[in-house]
This record gives C-alpha cells, sequence and structure tokens, in this order.
C-alpha cells in the first residue's frame, strides 16, 4: 500500500511540474512540439494531463471539448505532438456544420448518413447545407466524474433525433487512461528496446440507452465512433491489414468519390492508403473483413503509430454513407481518410485519421454497449521500429515506404 502511495505521489508532482513549466515560466517551445500545444490548449481550456511516472510520456485530456485526447508525446514537452489540433478553430467562431478543434481520439456517435443518420434532421435531403454535427459531441462540455494522475472518467448525457424521426436518450461513459511502458510491451505483446520511445493509453467508451423504448431496426439506433486525427506527410502512409486476399475487393473506396488508384494499394492482405493531406478520401473496411487494428508510418519523422480496437466480425454496422437506398446496417467496421481540398478550393485541414466503429446498438432501456480503442506511437531508431511493425501490422517499414512512391 505504501508503495502505491509513493507511485502516486511521484506522479502527482510530476503533473503539476508539467503542467506549470511550460505556461508559467514562459518556455518558447518550438512549433510541433508537445509543449508548444500544451501551451496553447492552457490559453483556452483547464486541461488534463495523463502521464507516465518517467514523465516522458505524457496526453492531454479535455473534457470542455467533448472529452477528447488533443495530443500526446513520448519524449515530454519537448517531444513531437502526435496529434492535429485545428489552431483557429478556437478564435473563430461557432461553425453551423462542424466544428473541428482536432484532437488525436475523439468520440462521435453514429452514423453520419444513412437511413438513421443523427447528422441530418428527417425529411431532408442528404447536401452539406443540410448536415450538422449534433452539439453534444461538437461543441458541448462533458462531466469529470473521477481522475487520478493515469486515467480520468468522464460522462455526457444525450437527446438526439435520427433522420427516422426517433428521439434517443443516450448516456455515454468515456475512460482513459495512459499505460507505462511495460504495459504497452504487454498490451502489444512487444519487447521494446531502448532505441525506441513510446506513448500508449487506452479508452472505454460505453453506451447506455436512456429512451423508454428498444432500439430496434424499425426506429434506428446509434453506433460508438472513434476517430483519430494525426499529422499527415508527404511520407505518410495508412496501413490496414485484413482479412482474405484483394479479391474481392476489401475495401469501401467511394465514400467522397473513388480515390485514385496512385493514392491506394492492396498486397499481402494489407490495404496502403497515402496520407499526405493532399486529396481528399476517404475508405472502408467490411466488419467480416476487418481485424483488429490499423496504423500508419511517418518515414519523415520515424513515428509508427498503431491502433488497437474491438472487432465484431459477424456484427451488423451501420451504414454512414450520405445514401438513404443503401440497407442501414451494411456499414463498415474500420474507417481511414486523408483530407484535402474540397470542390470549393478551401481546407479544413490537412490531415488524416484513422477511425474505429462500433456494431449497431440494438439496446433495451437501461442496456449498455461497450467499445475499447487504443493508440500507441512509437518514434526512434529505424531497425527498433521495424521490428514492431513486422510483429504487429505484418509488414516491414521498407515495404510500407515503397508501397505508394
Amino acid at each position: 500500500m505504501m508503495k502505491f502511495f509513493l507511485h502516486v505521489s511521484l506522479i502527482s508532482m510530476l503533473a503539476s511540474s508539467s503542467c506549470k513549466n511550460p505556461h508559467d515560466n514562459n518556455i518558447n517551445y518550438a512549433e510541433g512540439s508537445f509543449g508548444y500545444d500544451l501551451q496553447f490548449l492552457q490559453k483556452h481550456d483547464s486541461v488534463i494531463i495523463l502521464k507516465s511516472l518517467d514523465g516522458n510520456a505524457q496526453i492531454i485530456v479535455s473534457p470542455k471539448y467533448q472529452a477528447k485526447v488533443f495530443t500526446s508525446t513520448a519524449e515530454g514537452n519537448s517531444g513531437q505532438s502526435f496529434g492535429w489540433i485545428n489552431y483557429k478553430a478556437f478564435t473563430s467562431g461557432t461553425d453551423p456544420h462542424i466544428n473541428a478543434y482536432g484532437g488525436e481520439n475523439r468520440l462521435w456517435l453514429g452514423p453520419e448518413g444513412g437511413k438513421f443518420s443523427l447528422f441530418f434532421k428527417p425529411a431532408t435531403p442528404m447536401v452539406f447545407e443540410n448536415w450538422k454535427t449534433p452539439a453534444p459531441f461538437d461543441t458541448e462540455a462533458w462531466l469529470v466524474v473521477s481522475k487520478d494522475p493515469v486515467s480520468v472518467n468522464m460522462s455526457k448525457d444525450m437527446n438526439l433525433l435520427n433522420f427516422q424521426g426517433t428521439e434517443l436518450a443516450v448516456t455515454i461513459k468515456r475512460n482513459i487512461k495512459i499505460l507505462e511502458r511495460q504495459e504497452i510491451a504487454s498490451k502489444l505483446e512487444l519487447d521494446l528496446n531502448d532505441s525506441v520511445k513510446a506513448v500508449g493509453y487506452e479508452t472505454e467508451n460505453i453506451l447506455i440507452n436512456k429512451s423508454s423504448q428498444q432500439w430496434t431496426a424499425e426506429t434506428g439506433m446509434p453506433c460508438i465512433w472513434i476517430l483519430d486525427m494525426f499529422n499527415p506527410s508527404d511520407q505518410t502512409t495508412i496501413i490496414v491489414p485484413y482479412i482474405g486476399d484483394s479479391l474481392p475487393k476489401p475495401a469501401t473506396t467511394d465514400y467522397f468519390g473513388e480515390i485514385p488508384s496512385n493514392r491506394i494499394k492492396y498486397a499481402d492482405s494489407i490495404l496502403f492508403f497515402k496520407a499526405d493531406g493532399r486529396n481528399r478520401g476517404k475508405l472502408g473496411i467490411h466488419p467480416s473483413r476487418a481485424k483488429a487494428m490499423a496504423g500508419s508510418y511517418n518515414a519523415e519523422k520515424k513515428v509508427l503509430t498503431i491502433i488497437l480496437f474491438d472487432i465484431d466480425n459477424n456484427g451488423q454496422y451501420l451504414n454512414q454513407e450520405w445514401n438513404t437506398l443503401k440497407p442501414p446496417f451494411s456499414g463498415d467496421a474500420v474507417n481511414a481518410y486523408n483530407d484535402g481540398p474540397l470542390a470549393s478550393g478551401g481546407q479544413l485541414g490537412p490531415f488524416y485519421e484513422l477511425e474505429s466503429v462500433s456494431p449497431a446498438a440494438f439496446l433495451k432501456p437501461e442496456g449498455s454497449l461497450i467499445h475499447h480503442h487504443s493508440v500507441f506511437h512509437f518514434t526512434g531508431s529505424e531497425n527498433g521500429l521495424n521490428a514492431i511493425a513486422e510483429k504487429k501490422l505484418g509488414v516491414s517499414l521498407e515495404k510500407i515506404k515503397n508501397a505508394l512512391p
């Protein structure tokens, strides 16, 4: 018991020091560093910082900004900031469609489109002018239920209306925990050598039906949707392992128009997708073909990212496309998105996303659905990173770098 209290005290001292130094001592951190993003966010929010015992691995959590993890680092305040943050969104006023503050791990509820959409009012055409992200996970703050130096538990009550006209009363509980280095190694079944720095955290996301009626194929229902936003580069590639070979095609590739063939490749049951933030495109993997992981590699900055999540290969997943004619339970379980210019010439990012989705929540009143989603970043020597990529994603860094030249 004494050991536990000493551990907590040490972490508390480190957390206090980390929160104080960047803001109070006027340290000029370089743009792109964790300290730079921490200073920026502290001007707009009383963020929660979770960190490992040695202080190197840290994440920034924001109850005010919809319970998201804004960013993380594996090397303290001077280390790289791995999440994408949309700085201009904090001062540009409220947007009628979406307030994209960024964040490397955020919770949305789906479906976005389809017969049971939460983003379009009943009987309205599914066009951009009518598209609106529901306020509970777009602009509203969440409640902190409990916290300690390595974890925080938050919740949010929501009243939503779907495209079918069904009113949905929902409670979301979201629990986030940063992992120690040995926990990362254990969770991923890895031997981490000293040449690799790491940060990892797990999220437990619980959806509860607070309505008086059961959610059925007639009423519609939500699903949990976790989206990770990262910084793109010309040398970044998304990696999505899948079940089976490339025939029939394992991915939906026309969410926003067909992805050009020079930006996507299938080889040895792995999908490669260019993540340069220069061409807007989204893909999805059907649950029957999906594996419980995806990742990306930034060869320029030597950052390997891996996400793990729950998958039900026999589950019913909601269609998220802006299409009410497609069967409502024909959706994908894993998605990836590369941002790019819109037809109008404007652009939200650039950024890219790795996403996981839960099955449709066929829940009775007070019933619940749980979806786990974890994020890991590794940086350091390419030899060390290559060993991780080969073991977890099934592909070498060399093949990743050469997949989409």
